[in-house]
Parts: structure tokens; C-alpha cells; sequence
């Protein structure tokens, strides 16, 4: 009951105490007082207007509605002037870097699948499963020689992140994305969590004897070598990406704990949100902190996920924090950088990696 109902009933009593209450009792007085039921009705409904009413309260307050003006990139963009979050998060998948010519492999008309027939595969992911690459290492590593172009090169996103990083308001950067392209924007090594691991280093199953990138490119650009063995042992090499059926590594759970409850912003980029217990992230966050999905196609809504009670809320009536923008990522970022005015910061940092990319193409 608010406290403004308990003063006007008390208001009330006390205008009605008065020398002439004891008068009215006529027939005609008993008539029209309410009975003890339309009393007990009266007070319920009150009730119930005060209970749904700081129910509203409470929901206001914890949603963000007093956060995001407008439910779009231009309330983000007004969110991050006026609000100046400091512990921003973001979490990307293939999308983003589908412009860096790496295609995402979970779509059937990549071309990546192409040449696996020969293995009569019931589902192409098989060969993302660690029991099946131990019996056959072929077929992942006939994908991989696709998977990953050898010159490829950061996209307009993820020096997007690493301009966060520069002015110093990116809390971490989780990525779903194994082919490290996150490392070569220059942002610092503790700020980027690889959920499914990277294929920058491998490691042999059998000796536990390291590798890097370089040396399974020169393994697979050998004719005849279909999978990289082990100098020391001959054991199958195997990125150090998590496969199906693999823990995710021990850092991903120690910065999600950390890091979620400090968050100010959560972006979303490139991801479709299917896969926990990444996808689940983005229910860790605090009830009234703004989030921003960039995607071609809507992911993560509530009732519509896995986690449903803790998707977004774009597209319904109770939404209050939630903006998807269908863009392609790059596109993306470059429209709420211009709404920032950083647009001339992101270019300067696109130009500079362009030139350290071709400078290292140039030494090689």
C-alpha cells in the first residue's frame, strides 16, 4: 500500500469525526452505506492499483528506460555521450569477420562443405567434434586450408573494438572467432577472452609439443600432407580451438564472472547467439544496462533463445534497453562512430593497420 493511500484514509477519518456522525441513522442512511463486500472490493482494487503501480516502479527503474531515450543506434550513440560508460563489453562472432574474406562456416552455401562428401559425413560439423577428429583428422583440415586465407586482415569492426580500447572504456572483448584477427588490431592480449580457443597455436595430442601458425601453414603446403604430424612423435596436431565435446578454457568462466556485473554497455556484433554457454552472456549483465546487437539477421530474442527469460527484448512492447541495428557489421560501426564523431579516429586507426599489414607482407 503506497503511502499516499494511508494518508487520504486517515484524511478521511478525520473529517468524519464530527459530533453528527452519531445522528445518521436513518433508513434512508443504512440504504445507502456499502455493504461489507463492495467495502472488501474497494480496498482490493485499491491494493492492487498501488501493488501494480510500484511493480511499474520497479520495472522502470531497472530496465533502462531512464538510460536509452530512443530505442536506436542514435539512443546508443546519446547513451555513450552523455552517460560516458567505462566498462564496455563486447561480444562478436563470424559476422564480423565474414568482410576479411573468412566465410562463416555455419552457412551451407560458404562452399566450405564442398569437398567432404568423400567422407560421408551425417552433419559437416562432425568435424568440429573431438571424438571424430581423433578418428579422422582429414576432414577439419581440409576445411581449414579454406577456413583460413593466409592474407587476411583485420575488418572496420575490430578496429572499431580497438578504438574503444584506445580511449580506454572496453572492459574486455569476448570473441566466438578462432582465427585471431582480434590480435592484429593491436589491442592489449588481457582485454580479448577467445571463447572457442585460436588457431594461432597448435598443440600435439600425443607429446603436448607446441606449434604456431606458421609451421601448419608450411605442414598443409606440403603435397601429399593431409593433417600436420608431430616432428618429435608423429601424433596429430591439433589447433588449440575448442572442438564439441571440449571444456571451454578456464579464463572465458574467470572474466565472465568479473567482468559481466561491471558492465555499462554490452555490444553485439556478428553473432547468432546459439551456442552457450557464450550466447548466455548477454543475460548476465545488469537489468537496467543498454544493449546493441549488429547483425544482418535477429539473434538472442527473448522467448526465441535457448536462455529465453534472458534475451533481448527489441521488437516487444516490455523492451525498455534493447537496440538491433540490421546492418553488416562494418556498416555498422562506421554509422555510430559518425554519431559519435569518431568516424576520423577509425579511419586513422584503419589506415594505420592497412599499413602494418602491408608492411608485413612486404618483409616476408
Amino acid at each position: 500500500m503506497s503511502e499516499d493511500g494511508v494518508k487520504q484514509r486517515h484524511d478521511k477519518n478525520k473529517t468524519c469525526e464530527n459530533d453528527n456522525n452519531e445522528q445518521h441513522t436513518t433508513e434512508q442512511d443504512e440504504m445507502t452505506k456499502p455493504s461489507t463486500s463492495e467495502k472488501i472490493t474497494g480496498v482490493f482494487s485499491r491494493f492492487v492499483e498501488s501493488f501494480e503501480g510500484a511493480l511499474q516502479n520497479v520495472l522502470e527503474t531497472s530496465s533502462g528506460r531512464k538510460k536509452l531515450n530512443t530505442l536506436s543506434i542514435e539512443g546508443v550513440a546519446e547513451y555513450i555521450k552523455l552517460h560516458k560508460p567505462q566498462n564496455i563489453i563486447v561480444m562478436t562472432g563470424a559476422g564480423i569477420s565474414t568482410s576479411a574474406g573468412i566465410p562463416d562456416f555455419r552457412s551451407p552455401d560458404t562452399g566450405l562443405y564442398d569437398n567432404l562428401q568423400e567422407y560421408n559425413l551425417s552433419d559437416p560439423m562432425e568435424i568440429f567434434s573431438l571424438p571424430y577428429f581423433l578418428r579422422n583428422p582429414e576432414p577439419f583440415y581440409s576445411v581449414a586450408r579454406k577456413m583460413f586465407p593466409k592474407d587476411i586482415k583485420p575488418t572496420p569492426t575490430h578496429y572499431f573494438v580497438q578504438l574503444l580500447a584506445k580511449k580506454k572504456i572496453l572492459r574486455r572483448w569476448f570473441t566466438q572467432n578462432i582465427d585471431g584477427l582480434e590480435h592484429m588490431t593491436g589491442v592489449a592480449e588481457d582485454l580479448i577472452v577467445e571463447a572457442h580457443g585460436s588457431h594461432r597455436i597448435s598443440t600435439c595430442l600425443k607429446c603436448r609439443k607446441k606449434y604456431d601458425l606458421k609451421w601448419i601453414e608450411d605442414e598443409l603446403d606440403k603435397e601429399g600432407v593431409k593433417y600436420p604430424k608431430c616432428v618429435q612423435c608423429e601424433g596429430i596436431v591439433k589447433p588449440d580451438i575448442t572442438f564439441f565435446g571440449e571444456n571451454l578454457p578456464g579464463r572465458f568462466f574467470k572474466c565472465a564472472i568479473s567482468d559481466f556485473p561491471k558492465c555499462d554497455l554490452l555490444i553485439i556484433m556478428g553473432t547468432s547467439l546459439v551456442v552457450q554457454p557464450f550466447a548466455g552472456l548477454i543475460g548476465e549483465v545488469a537489468g537496467d544496462v543498454p544493449r546493441l546487437l549488429i547483425n544482418l539477421e535477429e539473434a538472442g530474442q527473448i522467448g526465441k533463445s535457448e536462455m529465453a527469460s534472458e534475451g533481448l527484448c527489441y521488437g516487444h512492447k516490455s523492451n525498455t534497453r534493447d537496440v538491433f541495428l540490421k546492418k553488416k557489421c562494418d556498416d555498422g560501426v562506421k554509422h555510430l562512430a559518425e554519431l559519435l564523431d569518431w568516424e576520423l579516429e577509425l579511419e586513422a586507426l584503419i589506415q594505420e593497420g592497412e599499413a602494418r599489414h602491408a608492411a608485413k607482407l612486404n618483409s616476408q
